[in-house]
């Protein structure tokens, strides 16, 4: 789907592209092609530089130093960052906090934290899930104790995204157990370099260190760190859970892996004079997949529509959610496939020896599966998604 509908939104689309053709940072673009993993300092200098154009906080209003793009050019933006091989920008930032920062903090936090996130040059991580409140968000018990114009914070959180490069974390704290559990629930932004505070990371199925164990023993930090009132972080939070939900669609980065997976399959012998592209079961997949796409853009857009009118995500993100994770996951799985055969053809005495097969692939695409295991756990499981959907959309 194009949606370049006027000239100026062509004329959008060619200045995007060529700044990622030109003069975006061509070591990031190698080393996330062959599927390493960014340092800190790579994470940093790949987000500076769409920073330095004003370009990484893409959705923000001018006012808060975002470009004030319309709907249409952060999906054109966003379709050339994957088109180009980039990495994506890390959500927590920009996507996460900064909205919430300026939707509901004060004056002073947005001149403190607003500008550090838009730049690229201040990483932030996400402190939600803690072992034994996964899903279930509202039984969470780290304990956020005032004590004059500080909190004094206790507790763990885990499965911790993007804190081995992060400056700053947000937290869900409980301030209080004597209300509905959601009500006791306090939103609170803490430095990772500080005393008593310990990141431990978890290294995951792919082999990658995306995630961390992170420990807060008797860790004060200013009142002013709260955004906004006291037992109101439930609220901040369900905001900023519609924007997170909705960020996983990422439509140009799946159009790009089915189109390498064509590519790959259209090389692949897959006995006689067949490749693996025209055999039934594959090529249903993968045009099943396609379709899957075109389904999940076209529920991105309707979903846009509704934040371009001045809404929010709502609790209609839950469906571009589990979409989008699920079709993931297909593709990763299609990846999969396609090593599998390019695997047993290599080694197949009856295959033509003209044949040298394509093996660059199979490494990245099988560490993109297992790390794509995971989409249909974090932010919400698909399984609570569907409750949400069942209940507040359906009205079940």
């Amino acid at each position: 789907m194009n949606l370049d509908q006027s000239p100026e939104l062509n004329d959008f689309r060619a200045n995007i592209r060529s700044y990622f053709e030109e003069e975006y940072p061509k070591d990031i673009l190698a080393k996330v092609a062959c599927g390493a993993s960014l340092t800190t300092a790579e994470v940093r200098k790949a987000e500076m530089a769409l920073g330095s154009k004003g370009w990484l906080a893409s959705a923000w209003p001018k006012e808060h130093s975002g470009p004030g793009w319309s709907i249409e050019e952060q999906y054109i933006f966003d379709e050339e960052l994957e088109r180009a091989g980039a990495p994506t920008v890390t959500p927590m930032g920009v996507v996460y906090v900064g909205p919430v920062v300026y939707t509901f903090g004060s004056d002073e936090q947005k001149a403190t934290w607003l500008p550090g996130i838009a730049d690229g040059s201040v990483g932030w991580a996400q402190g939600y899930s803690e072992p034994g409140s996964g899903s279930d968000l509202a039984s969470l018990q780290f304990s956020a104790v005032r004590d004059g114009d500080e909190y004094i914070l206790n507790g763990t959180k885990i499965w911790t995204s993007a804190a081995n490069h992060a400056d700053w974390i947000f937290l869900l704290t409980r301030t209080s157990k004597e209300a509905k559990k959601q009500l006791g629930i306090t939103f609170i932004c803490a430095q990772l370099d500080q005393s008593g505070v310990t990141v431990k990371p978890i290294i995951s199925i792919d082999g990658k260190y995306h995630l961390s164990q992170v420990e807060f023993v008797d860790v004060r930090v200013p009142v002013f760190n709260r955004i906004g009132e006291e037992g109101k972080g439930w609220t901040y939070s369900q905001y900023l859970l519609g924007n997170e939900r909705t960020s996983y669609a990422r439509i140009g980065g799946k159009r790009t892996q089915l189109a390498h997976i064509r590519a790959i399959a259209s090389q692949i012998p897959a006995g006689g004079n067949q490749r693996l592209i025209d055999e039934h079961a594959f090529a249903a997949r993968l045009s099943a997949a396609e379709m899957r796409v075109d389904a999940l853009e076209i529920t991105v857009l309707r979903v846009l529509c509704s934040v371009a009118d001045g809404g929010s995500p709502g609790k209609e993100a839950s469906i571009l959610k589990i979409m989008a994770t699920e079709t993931a996951q297909e593709i990763t799985s299609l990846f999969c496939v396609a090593a599998a055969e390019h695997g047993i053809r290599k080694f197949d005495d009856s295959v033509s020896p003209e044949w040298t097969g394509i093996s660059s692939f199979a490494a990245p695409g099988v560490a993109t599966y297992f790390g794509t295991r995971a989409q249909s756990i974090y932010g919400g499981t698909n399984e609570i998604q569907r409750n949400i959907i069942a209940k507040h959309v359906l009205g079940l």
